[in-house]
């Protein structure tokens, strides 16, 4: 089983690079061989796990490519040369006192692909390895893609599967895209691994869709709620009607209107709206009622109108 370099160095996987250099350099003091001549061979293999967590979680991209891999397939896929190289454990060992009289540490392979032991040796040039195969470039993980997907007030309202297709050099994938019920502009939605393939052998990018609501015929959102507008005449404002109002759910529900309805009164109609967003219940869907006003009258029409007007109304 591989070792968790963050347990090998106690701190957790949140931890800052200063906490992470804090934690080496304790224990580095207290498992340095030169400070356990007694117990050598043990304290040997102590330091080299904790300098190889160190050399790994100090450099950004490595640990970022631990991560993201993690401890089993990182230890498969990087090799002892790919972990130290560019690590200098000489400057770390004078930083901590080791080393003053002009020694040199060099790790050495043996015994194995990911074991090896340190030794001093002075005068000779700093080197974790004695180079034993060519290097092999580190595993990428491949480009994030971004794509800009146009949904309805349905789709938003009651949830979708949408197909997209994506280019991917000379090919072209289909993915399939859940729409979760409640979304709206401005949100994303990643879909991992659907991005750019990798590079030697790294893990494919994510994919990020970017949610743009397309403008409605009939419906307006405000946030969770539905605006639905709808003109009746003046008889029926002043004497109360029942009318057919469509919902963005696809159906219809019966709306009474009250007699005396003002222009521009808002009635609620209560859960008729868009679900929650990764939550539960739905807004409200309001009809915005307009009294409307014909623009001709017949002359009976007129002599109506007239008498009511010589009555108050």
């Amino acid at each position: 089983m591989a070792d968790d370099y963050y347990k090998e160095l106690g701190v957790g996987k949140e931890a800052s690079q200063d906490e992470i250099k804090k934690a080496y350099r304790k224990l580095a003091l207290k498992y340095h061989p030169d400070r356990n001549p007694s117990d050598r061979k043990k304290s040997e293999e102590r330091f080299k796990k904790i300098s190889e967590a160190y050399a790994v979680l100090s450099d950004p991209e490595k640990r970022k490519q631990y991560d993201s891999f993690g401890s089993e397939q990182f230890s498969r896929q990087f090799s002892q040369e790919d972990i130290f190289r560019d690590f200098d454990l000489n400057e770390i060992l004078r930083d901590l006192g080791f080393g003053g009289a002009g020694g040199r540490w060099s790790f050495s392979m043996g015994g194995g692909p990911r074991r090896g032991g340190f030794s001093r040796q002075r005068g000779e040039p700093f080197d974790f390895f004695q180079q034993q195969s060519a290097r092999r470039p580190m595993p990428q993980k491949g480009d994030d893609v971004e794509y800009t997907l146009a949904i309805s007030l349905e789709d938003a309202a009651n949830g979708a599967e949408k197909k997209i297709s994506l280019r991917k050099g000379d090919k072209i994938d289909e993915i399939k895209v859940k729409i979760p019920p409640g979304i709206s502009s401005g949100q994303r939605l990643r879909l991992a691994g659907k991005g750019m393939p990798g590079r030697q052998g790294g893990p494919h990018g994510d994919l990020y869709l970017s949610i743009q609501m397309q403008p409605h015929d009939r419906f307006k959102r405000e946030g969770d709620d539905i605006v639905y507008e709808t003109q009746i005449s003046f008889s029926q404002a002043a004497l109360g009607t029942t009318i057919e109002v469509p919902t963005v759910n696809g159906g219809s529900k019966k709306l009474r209107i009250p007699p005396g309805t003002q222009a521009n009164t808002r009635i609620r109609m209560k859960g008729y709206g868009i679900p929650h967003f990764k939550g539960t219940g739905k807004g409200d869907q309001y009809v915005r009622v307009t009294v409307r006003v014909p623009k001709t009258l017949t002359g009976r029409q007129q002599d109506l109108v007239n008498k009511l007007a010589s009555e108050g109304l």
